[in-house]
């Protein structure tokens, strides 16, 4: 008896310190994953995701997956990963999609106070472009696929990792995997590492978790005026830049109005309450009137919530002139659209016309908009989301959302494949910078986050 007690003692000190080994391990691997790919320049004219999704690949393989279950894709010069992790069948479903880009957004390093693709951090941050948007990501589900496989853990279906090359850009990669593979189309459901998240005060509480549901619709137009220029010692009454910088004016001038759902009214109702303050009580207030204007205000002016309650859209770049000693013979601003779910596109072109107020005024609609429904809740995503979340945070609520953003969520959603967004990630919103400079993610993000994924597609996945 007694012998068999110390036995019993002995595993489960033994266990305990293999778990503890492979933690360690599963860390170690993950920040050496996380650091290659950043340090890897990913934007869209330098070609590196398929040498990301290469290393990524050897990874994979090198951890178990057999090379027949690992695909590089390539689009256009861009490179997709497809991998899957083989379960045992045993649930007779569908297999799950992990999501997530390789790419990244251009970053100049003259604007950058931290080179911009090297990893670097102080007490708080990792700092480098992607860190974040959406490396993070990335690499947390690919390290998580690597643990998974060390433990030796068989899912009761097929995982595939799904990690797109041009999210960024164009999304032909995305469209590519969305609407022309079959074996991506049979999937269930899938899940993105892309949104989501937990939401944090500036001095680190915990607000709520939010699960992305939606996006809003991505467009784009080049506005362009046109003259016959002439030489700059002559110049004339109509020039093309001083009519495209008035019509700039007038777009910065302009407010879409106001909209809302069902689920942006109760995300605010739920956050308001949590946060408090002048902005929380503004949540609250269009929580419950969403035809407060002074509410509504409040909201337009802070930039991580304005998208979340109407129509967005902003000039991002200007091109004109062609000497500096000739006037203008053409004057472009692209300008970039976030637009509310139930609103066309062509209504969104004909408002811009209107505001411009230019029939002169030429608009081009870049690229091909899509529009994609909300994924309605789903009660053992949304359970297993909360286990993982909880472990870290008890009791804090989830939310579903919104994204004003694009993401891939937006190509699948379309395909008929419900998509939620679930990031492991937990920071301040306003300490945000994807897209933006010296981009950061805190390091206590970046290993609290370790288990997130783990929890969730074991509590999803496990033979019962």
């Amino acid at each position: 008896m007694r012998r068999s007690f110390f036995s019993a003692l002995f595993l489960t000190f033994f266990a305990a310190s293999v778990q503890a080994q492979i933690q360690s391990e599963h860390a170690q691997k993950t920040l050496e994953i996380y650091k290659t790919i950043v340090e890897v320049d990913t934007s869209k004219t330098k070609g590196n995701t398929i040498k990301v999704a290469q290393y990524l690949a050897a990874e994979l393989i090198a951890a178990g997956f057999a090379e027949e279950d690992v695909r590089i894709v390539p689009k256009d010069g861009f490179g997709t990963l497809i991998a899957t992790y083989r379960g045992d069948g045993s649930a007779g479903a569908k297999p799950i999609l992990l999501l997530g880009h390789m790419d990244v957004v251009e970053a100049l390093a003259e604007d950058w106070v931290r080179p911009p693709f090297e990893l670097t951090q102080d007490d708080v941050n990792f700092y480098a472009r992607g860190t974040i948007d959406n490396k993070f990501g990335v690499a947390q589900l690919t390290g998580t696929m690597i643990r998974l496989k060390k433990e030796g853990f068989v899912p009761d279906r097929d995982l595939m990792l799904v990690f797109s090359g041009d999210e960024e850009s164009g999304m032909t990669t995305t469209r590519m995997m969305a609407y022309e593979m079959p074996e991506i189309a049979e999937a269930e459901y899938a899940l993105n590492s892309d949104a989501g998240g937990g939401s944090l005060t500036a001095d680190g509480v915990a607000v709520s978790y939010r699960v992305q549901a939606a996006e809003k619709t991505y467009a784009t137009w080049e506005i362009t005026m046109r003259n016959p220029g002439g030489h700059s010692s002559r110049p004339r009454d109509d020039n093309a830049i001083y009519e495209l910088a008035a019509a700039v004016k007038l777009l910065e001038a302009h407010r879409f109005p106001v909209r809302w759902s069902e689920m942006t009214l109760s995300y605010f109702q739920q956050v308001g309450e949590k946060i408090g303050g002048e902005l929380g009580d503004a949540m609250v207030r269009f929580a419950y009137d969403p035809e407060d204007a002074e509410a509504a205000e409040i909201l337009r002016s802070q930039p991580s919530y304005v998208g979340t309650t109407r129509t967005t859209c902003v000039v991002t770049m200007l091109q004109a002139g062609h000497a500096e000693n000739a006037l203008p013979q053409s004057a472009t601003a692209t300008v970039n659209c976030r637009i509310f779910p139930g609103v066309s596109v062509a209504e969104i072109e004909a408002e811009l016309k209107s505001v411009v107020g230019n029939e002169d005024a030429e608009f081009v609609l870049l690229g091909d908009p899509t529009e994609s429904p909300i994924s309605e809740a789903r009660a053992d995503v949304l359970a297993a989301v909360g286990k993982a979340v909880h472990a870290r945070h008890p009791g804090l609520d989830l939310i579903t959302y919104m994204e004003s953003g694009g993401t891939d969520g937006m190509h699948f959603r379309k395909a008929g494949i419900p998509t939620w967004g679930i990031s492991g990630v937990f920071m301040n919103p306003d300490e945000m910078y994807a897209h933006g400079l010296n981009e950061r993610v805190p390091i206590k993000a970046f290993y609290d986050g370790l288990d997130h994924w783990s929890v969730i597609i074991r509590d999803l996945t496990t033979p019962e």
